[in-house]
């Protein structure tokens, strides 16, 4: 029997190797935050050179910019490039969060915005995986497995009142491919699992959040009584990252103040 009491170490992240995409902002920077101050090493990237730059500086010598544009072939090439260089080819989780959404009407939805969704959500997550097995091959074992955690979301889940065809289809299969991906990756030691944020202030969430009547609204139908917060989404992640998470794969955890669960 060991000494060490069974909680010890469960959620350190200290000297861990991660990847955070679209990571300059919203809640790809609420993760990179985290994971910082948790003590990982963070590859933050995006598609803006300036972004990623300031990133960095803000987070200090423990997270490095590297800009990519996910939904394009290059960026799995300069990304696994950077985790060769920064990290001696071993990565120790993968977070897919760069995501892009469209608003139009539904008779009017143009073509080239619906691919530019499904190459970014949905495309981009799949490339970077599959070009990034070997640096997570690199550090998974049977007692700490390597991690791709992939940023979903709520709509994904379910029907919601946002009619954003494109972006809740790609969500939903991005949901899938994490099974998929989960059971085939589960006897290499690499687990895959998805989170499903509910409503967090973000870019993205700006229309509906920077309308203080409308925020409200929103509030008013989430069980929780309230918007995500930076620590919710930072818990969830650093609890797939960490020891605590290692027994979980092909999961799609929702982090949505009961919304889905509860309503």
């Amino acid at each position: 029997m060991s000494d060490r009491a069974p909680a010890a170490g469960l959620f350190d992240m200290t000297d861990r190797n991660v990847l955070v995409t679209g990571g300059t902002s919203g809640i790809g920077l609420m993760i990179a935050e985290g994971l910082v101050a948790a003590g990982a090493r963070v590859l933050v990237s995006s598609r803006k050179p300036a972004a990623c730059a300031e990133t960095a500086a803000a987070l200090g010598p423990r997270c490095t910019g590297v800009p990519a544009d996910v939904g394009t072939p290059d960026a799995a090439r300069i990304l696994a490039a950077a985790v060769d260089s920064h990290f001696d080819g071993r990565l120790d989780v993968l977070v897919n969060n760069a995501g892009a959404t469209w608003g139009a009407p539904l008779e009017d939805f143009p073509d080239e915005a619906w691919d530019k969704l499904v190459r970014v959500n949905l495309t981009g997550v799949f490339r970077l995986t599959t070009s990034l097995l070997p640096a997570l091959r690199a550090t998974a074992t049977a007692d700490h497995p390597a991690r791709v955690i992939t940023i979903g979301s709520l709509v994904g889940l379910r029907v919601t009142e946002l009619e954003n065809y494109p972006y809740s289809a790609t969500k939903a299969a991005v949901h899938m491919l994490t099974r998929h991906l989960g059971r085939r990756l589960a006897g290499e030691h690499i687990t895959v699992n998805a989170i499903a944020p509910g409503y967090f202030v973000s870019r993205m969430s700006a229309y509906v959040a920077d309308d203080p009547d409308a925020r409200a609204a929103v509030a008013a139908g989430i069980p929780g009584g309230r918007w995500g917060r930076p620590d919710d989404i930072v818990g969830a992640t650093v609890f797939l990252s960490s020891r605590a998470g290692s027994y979980l794969t092909g999961v799609v955890l929702p982090v949505d103040g009961g919304v889905h669960g509860c309503t």
